[in-house]
């Protein structure tokens, strides 16, 4: 099997080879470049690599710019950084990612995986979607954008609310409010389902079907029955705000992060 690396940390690329030679699948690397240029020239004037190893993150950007600039023929093998979670929707059948520093066991599993693919009729690299799948993950590893600002009534004006100047958000009957920190309240033209697209949730958590609250906004947490929580919010609301059984423990995780 012939491999190309794609990768701008010197040490990274001594650690896949020797990673590489002790697996029991039998590889050659026939190259390595560490950026989107020298990538594409090699790309351009070498015969096709039966897999490339690529790093995501390289000197001049962000390898998905490979894709743009010339066809990649075989199957890719990202390694990364970044969360597993943000990438698990990844692993399907001509794209790849792994965590680094990577692994002998996940990169034998990623090489086993590509050899039953192109023993397959479905690994016909003209049937491969690279460039779609590469800007499908591109797309995904883009920091998500989160609503910076609500604008709501306040008597006869319209006033923009800054996001982060909200304690809380909540339903009460058909309609949902929130609470700034300096205890002023609004109505708020979303669902709560809607909500959750526009937050950011490293600063808001949803702790039940009626409530959201700010990280910043918790002065007290304190067991409740049926294994839940019961929080003490600020500014005060003289509702039972409390953490459902099914987030207690994701609950949990993000106070603690």
């Amino acid at each position: 099997m012939k491999i190309l690396i794609v990768e701008d940390e010197d040490l990274a690329v001594k650690k896949l080879k020797k990673v590489l030679s002790e697996l029991t699948v039998p590889s050659e690397v026939t190259g390595v470049t560490d950026s989107i240029s020298s990538t594409v020239l090699w790309l351009e004037t070498n015969p096709s690599p039966d897999l490339i190893l690529m790093d995501i993150e390289l000197s001049d950007g962000q390898s998905f710019a490979i894709f743009d600039q010339t066809i990649v023929k075989c199957p890719v093998i990202f390694t990364t950084s970044y969360d597993e979670y943000a990438l698990k929707a990844f692993k399907v059948n001509s794209i790849d990612y792994l965590l680094k520093p990577v692994q002998k066991e996940e990169l034998q599993l990623a090489l086993d995986k590509y050899l039953q693919l192109n023993t397959s009729k479905s690994a016909n690299a003209a049937e491969i979607p690279f460039n779609d799948l590469v800007k499908e993950l591109h797309k995904k590893l883009q920091p998500k954008e989160y609503r910076k600002r609500f604008l709501v009534k306040q008597a006869q004006k319209l006033v923009s609310i800054p996001t982060e100047d909200i304690a809380y958000f909540y339903s009460d009957g058909r309609l949902n409010f929130f609470k700034t920190k300096d205890n002023k309240k609004f109505v708020v033209d979303y669902t709560m389902d809607e909500l959750e697209d526009m937050l950011d949730g490293e600063k808001y958590f949803r702790i039940s079907r009626s409530f959201y609250v700010s990280i910043h906004s918790i002065a007290q947490i304190n067991d409740y029955f049926g294994n839940r929580l019961i929080l003490h919010l600020k500014p005060e609301i003289d509702k039972e705000v409390v953490v459902s059984r099914e987030k207690v423990s994701d609950f949990k995780k993000w106070m603690g992060k």
